[in-house]
């Protein structure tokens, strides 16, 4: 075994037994961050697009160490998101995080129907926000005025999973059809030159046209939000492993050669790459999504690039590893140091995503992972 995987398989026996207690010490909960140190619980806004990620975190436990007590956690979380699921105001672009690491999982995991069903009915309501004006999948809801009507941004690329899953599922083309249409446009649309990203491009809803690119969540209009940057390279990688449509694959490798050439000496990810020289705030879920999204890309790329994914992934987990994890039990997260937007109030907190892809990353780099997009 190499010294990484050593290394990645003590890394995630940690992991296991740091969740071994907050998930038996948080149960019934659905986490975003933490409060004094505790997981918060979001049960009464389970709408909200990360209320799949503890879920998802179970669910690779489970599968990699067969401890009950992740799969009956994780099937609590799914049962509350049947709250979100028969709520249309409720559903949204990001369908995909929601079922795809709950439904999808324990559907792959147990064979549940149930699941099944539920995944396909998130399936079929994320399709139904595809836009023919202008071929894209619109973003959030803004019930009664439309003004967003026009908006889609780079995350979706992390939802097509679904559609693809649903096609596969039914032997239905259109679902994939219409994840193809949007990944397309975003090539065109969201991905630069130089390999960076947009976060938001607005189209006129009725017309399609392109109207402007909006700033979002980074540090302002033709910056780049690393989170971002990680959500178009994996994102363009996933439509690859599902299409095996070339041009995906160009994409996916143009946007590893972008955020690659960006890692600072560190290997903390700030969180926007052309933020002030004097701002100092990180994003480790940026470093955590990007590692994995680096993985995959590894498996299809020349040796060349194999290698530098592999070490840009391995740089930044380490890093995470080293200083921005917290392993004590007091508190509920693993991952600190994450950021949601530039121009929040608040900035390098805990955010639930950030621990769920630092465990698919490392349960990859120990060979005990089970593909969940």
């Amino acid at each position: 075994m190499k010294k990484e995987q050593i290394w990645a398989s003590e890394v995630a026996e940690k992991i296991v037994r740091k969740v071994r207690v907050t998930a038996q010490r948080n149960q019934g909960k659905v986490p975003y961050t933490t409060v004094d140190g505790r997981f918060d619980d979001w049960s009464d806004r389970i709408w909200w697009w990360t209320n799949g990620f503890f879920g998802g975190q179970l669910w690779l436990l489970y599968n990699a160490y067969g401890d009950e007590l992740f799969r009956k956690s994780a099937e609590e979380i799914e049962n509350k998101l049947d709250g979100c699921l028969m709520e249309y105001s409720a559903m949204d672009h990001d369908n995909g995080f929601k079922w795809l690491l709950t439904s999808v999982a324990n559907y792959k995991l147990t064979g549940s129907e149930k699941s099944k069903n539920r995944a396909l009915l998130a399936a079929g309501n994320l399709s139904g926000r595809y836009n023919p004006a202008g071929q894209f999948i619109r973003a959030w809801n803004d019930p009664g005025n439309g003004h967003n009507a026009g908006w889609a941004i780079i995350d979706c690329m992390m939802n097509l999973p679904l559609l693809y899953w649903a096609s596969e599922q039914t032997n239905d083309p259109r679902f994939a059809q219409i994840a193809k249409l949007h990944a397309d446009t975003a090539m065109k649309v969201f991905i630069r030159e130089d390999g960076s990203a947009n976060h938001i491009v607005v189209f006129d809803p009725a017309t399609g046209e392109n109207l402007k690119s909006l700033g979002g969540q980074g540090y302002g209009e033709g910056s780049s939000w690393t989170r971002g940057q990680a959500w178009a390279l994996y994102g363009f990688t996933l439509s690859y492993i599902h299409t095996k449509e070339e041009r995906y694959l160009e994409t996916a490798k143009r946007c590893a050669k972008y955020f690659t050439s960006q890692i600072p000496e560190s290997g903390l990810i700030p969180v926007d790459f052309r933020q002030p020289e004097e701002c100092t705030w990180e994003d480790s879920t940026a470093a955590a999504i990007a590692a994995c999204g680096l993985l995959e890309l590894k498996k299809y790329v020349d040796a060349d690039e194999q290698n530098m994914c592999h070490e840009a992934a391995l740089k930044m987990l380490r890093a995470l590893e080293s200083s921005r994890c917290n392993w004590t039990t007091d508190t509920d997260n693993i991952v600190e140091k994450c950021t949601a937007a530039y121009h929040d109030k608040e900035h390098e907190f805990a955010i639930i995503y950030g621990d769920y892809y630092f465990t698919e990353a490392i349960l990859k780099l120990c060979e005990k992972d089970i593909f969940l997009w």
